[in-house]
């Protein structure tokens, strides 16, 4: 189970961007793998095509999902998740405040 969703604000823990936050574009749970916004930003070479014009294309790549860690929105801080039943539903909160993750 993965303990981070889409639109979580993430930190990068190791890299060429070390130590700068983003929003979680997109989750790919199978490669253990997330795209962050405007973090990883890489050039890809595309051909032209009938609907688009080629050339050099600036575009974020995926990090490694042990590479990042949740920004607590309570504190502000880089916290481990743990997962909690409340009320017979799961709910995800913050190990250092205690304060649940929406």
């Amino acid at each position: 189970m993965l303990k981070l969703k889409k639109k979580d604000t993430v930190i990068v823990l190791a890299g060429k961007d070390k130590g700068k936050k983003g929003e979680i574009k997109e989750i790919m749970p199978e490669a253990r793998k997330v795209v962050v916004m405007g973090v990883n930003i890489v050039s890809k070479h595309k051909k032209t095509t009938k609907e688009k014009p080629g050339g050099i294309h600036k575009v974020e790549a995926p990090l490694a999902i042990s590479n990042v860690q949740l920004v607590c929105p309570k504190c502000g801080k880089p916290a481990r998740v743990k997962v909690t039943v409340q009320g017979g539903e799961k709910m995800r909160a913050c190990k250092k405040c205690g304060e649940a993750i929406v």
